[in-house]
């Protein structure tokens, strides 16, 4: 779904105003420590799959419900990796709205079913490594989080 209805009413309201949005994003990990990545449609870049977080929702919930809606998966979050803002998470659209996320980023791994791009909010994916993904033309958050993340999962896995 690319636009919740709570933001469509928030939208018809503010316009393409900036807008500070809380999201969740799931930095997926295999046995081999290479990393789910998706091309967003909307952008055409690369980045680890997630969304806004939805009334009342928690995030973890959310980074599990946007890989089950982006890439029809089922993931199990494995801890929090961090929480990031600031102007590398900023976003402006192809129709010229303004965000700004807030994004809680979890670690996690795939526990049933085979990644397959939704077509509307996502159109490729790729498991890559940490060199890898530095060759892929990523979102401007993703060079801030991956490393972080690659770390993490590092020091996680099991």
């Amino acid at each position: 779904m690319p636009m919740s209805p709570f933001l469509a009413r928030l939208r018809e309201k503010v316009g393409s105003e900036l807008l500070m949005l809380p999201s969740a994003a799931a930095f997926v990990f295999d046995d081999a420590g290479r990393l789910l990545v998706a091309r967003h449609g909307d952008v055409g870049l690369w980045a680890a799959p997630g969304g806004g977080i939805d009334p009342d929702e928690r995030p973890q919930d959310t980074a599990v419900r946007e890989l089950r809606e982006e890439l029809g998966i089922e993931i199990e979050v494995r801890g929090l990796i961090g929480v990031y803002g600031g102007p590398e998470f900023r976003t402006v659209y192809p129709n010229g709205h303004q965000v700004g996320y807030v994004i809680a980023v979890y670690g996690g791994v795939l526990v049933t079913g085979v990644p397959e791009p939704d077509g509307v909010e996502i159109n490729d994916h790729r498991w890559v490594t940490e060199q890898e993904l530095s060759e892929l033309h990523t979102t401007p958050w993703t060079p801030r989080v991956a490393p972080e993340a690659f770390a993490w999962w590092r020091e996680h896995a099991r």
